[in-house]
């Protein structure tokens, strides 16, 4: 199972309406509980790069909410960048922070929102870095309804596009994935977010 929360307390107010103490404290109550049930449970930090709300978040901030998680029991930290402010070098600097505190590479990855165009870049440097899970959504789906104007996220036929231009093998068809990301936006509607696979269908 996954657990959500954010960096931000304005966020998680918004979102879970909880402080950031109070929904440290909840999770642990669940966590505790599905880890007694047999089960693995991820943890995701949103507004990491910056909060709708608050504006820039510290790295203090980042690294007790993903710390507190880790401590619980939580096997792994998506980094979200909620809202697509994100870049190259705030990544790094992130990711940096992290490492310093004790967090494993192991336990991280990333979750980028192509909103201003930089999730891409993002996870090159997060590649770069040694992070090897990152978050995707066929036709670039997703979004936040607390995060006003943030656009989904990162294409995943972008993402395994990338991928195979740096040799780093995915196992994944990207035709195949480039149909399957066509199905599904036809059926709600929507114009894929994916530059891949609106090049491909320029064709």
């Amino acid at each position: 199972i996954a657990v959500f929360m954010a960096a931000s307390q304005t966020h998680n107010r918004k979102n879970i309406n909880k402080s950031t103490d109070e929904a440290l404290a909840t999770y642990r109550e669940v966590v505790h509980e599905a880890r007694a049930r047999g089960m693995s449970v991820r943890g995701y930090v949103s507004t990491v790069y910056g909060c709708p709300y608050e504006g820039s978040i510290s790295l203090d901030s980042v690294v007790r909410v993903a710390s507190g998680l880790l401590e619980m029991g939580v096997y792994e930290i998506s980094l979200g960048d909620t809202i697509g402010v994100g870049t190259p070098r705030q990544v790094e600097y992130i990711l940096d922070g992290l490492l310093r505190a004790g967090i494993g590479l192991g336990q991280l990855a990333v979750h980028f929102h192509d909103t201003r165009g930089t999730a891409l870049a993002n996870i090159t440097v997060a590649l770069q870095l040694g992070v090897r899970t990152v978050d995707s959504a066929v036709g670039g789906l997703g979004g936040c309804p607390y995060a006003p104007g943030a656009s989904g996220n990162v294409a995943t036929e972008d993402l395994v596009y990338l991928l195979q231009g740096l040799g780093i093998e995915t196992g994944v068809d990207l035709d195949a994935l480039i149909s399957a990301g066509a199905f599904i936006c036809g059926v709600l509607a929507r114009q894929t977010g994916s530059k891949v696979a609106l090049a491909r269908a320029a064709r």
